[in-house]
């Protein structure tokens, strides 16, 4: 259970941590409800809860995932009376993850080829939920996105590193806590704290020690700038909530007026506007273009990373980039570009 935690409190990239607790063949109704009446229900659920389920059939003659929702869930109730099932429904995406309260436990069971396999959900919320981000500006990205941006791009935690499109200052602020080795989830609790089976006193040993491994300060120069009062007033709000106020520099500031720090050369990691709604395209394209004009005049030598929608945005900046990963960003699919800025 202590790895489990600390997989919660610590991973930055990972949008939930599961635990496997069974694992057997099915190919009836029959022989599943009496496999899932086997199953330690009681250390993974409190009573009285709620349980929610996410349930995939692929290649198995059980292939109705409501059927086996109802099927795991009966069996959960008959072991834990007063356990509510939510539906019993086996069609649950992220969005309800998004909609979920905190306290249901989710069950995620998985047929194929006629192996049932049950994991509990141990974090609860999503992990992008940190916590820290409660103002927002507009089309905030994931906490967990920004990590996976910062993570491709190579950012070693000590040369300086500028968003010059900071929003709600989501870059920045990931970047400060890796920097400074602060555990991504200290500000939540998570769903494997509430099992049955789970020892209290390990919560908070384990957070006093993670705790102890951070650092005093950021070692290197983080600055997020946006033209947006607003979203840098949010910015600094969510900085505060995080802890690394003192960390980040946050200033009003059009791409134009892009300031790099002196010295040895650093990283442009940015999320820039993708243009998604109707007469949008055109001003976005103008202001991937002034940007790259920007980076190529005043970044020679530097890095830069960016989340892109679209290769024909990227091309408008004028620097090679590479592809480095591929997501989602708020539904859209997008592409993790890296590359070195030249004159």
């Amino acid at each position: 259970m202590t790895s489990v935690l600390r997989a919660n409190l610590g991973l930055r990239i990972a949008s939930r941590v599961v635990v496997r607790v069974a694992r057997f063949h099915a190919t009836s109704f029959a022989e599943l409800e009496r496999e899932a009446r086997k199953v330690g229900w009681r250390r993974v659920i409190p009573p009285g809860s709620t349980v929610r389920f996410r349930v995939t059939c692929k290649k198995s003659r059980l292939y109705h995932s409501d059927a086996v929702a109802q099927r795991i869930a009966d069996a959960i109730v008959r072991a834990l009376p007063g356990t509510r099932a939510e539906g019993a429904s086996g069609r649950a995406g992220e969005e309800d993850d998004e909609a979920a309260g905190a306290d249901a436990q989710l069950v995620i069971v998985r047929m194929f080829h006629d192996e049932c396999t049950i994991s509990a959900d141990a974090s609860g919320e999503l992990l992008h939920r940190r916590g820290y981000r409660q103002a927002t500006a507009k089309a905030p990205m994931r906490e967990t996105i920004a990590a996976a941006l910062l993570a491709a791009s190579g950012w070693d935690g000590v040369a300086p590193l500028v968003d010059p499109l900071c929003g709600s200052g989501t870059i920045p602020i990931e970047a400060a806590l890796m920097a400074r080795h602060l555990v991504a989830g200290a500000s939540r609790s998570f769903a494997v704290e509430r099992w049955p089976s789970f020892p209290r006193a390990v919560a908070t040993l384990v957070r006093a020690e993670l705790a102890g491994e951070a650092a005093a300060r950021a070692p290197g120069i983080i600055v997020g700038s946006d033209r947006d009062a607003g979203a840098i007033a949010s910015a600094v709000a969510n900085a505060e909530r995080a802890g690394v106020q003192a960390d980040v520099e946050l200033v009003e500031r059009s791409i134009s007026a892009l300031v790099l720090p002196e010295g040895l050369p650093g990283w442009v990691v940015a999320n820039p506007p993708y243009g998604v709604r109707v007469g949008d395209a055109e001003r976005v394209r103008d202001l991937w273009a002034r940007f790259g004009s920007v980076l190529r005049e005043r970044g020679r030598g530097w890095r830069v990373a960016l989340l892109s929608p679209d290769p024909a945005l990227e091309r408008q900046l004028g620097i090679p980039l590479r592809v480095v990963a591929t997501t989602t960003n708020g539904g859209i699919p997008v592409r993790l570009v890296v590359g070195d800025i030249r004159a």
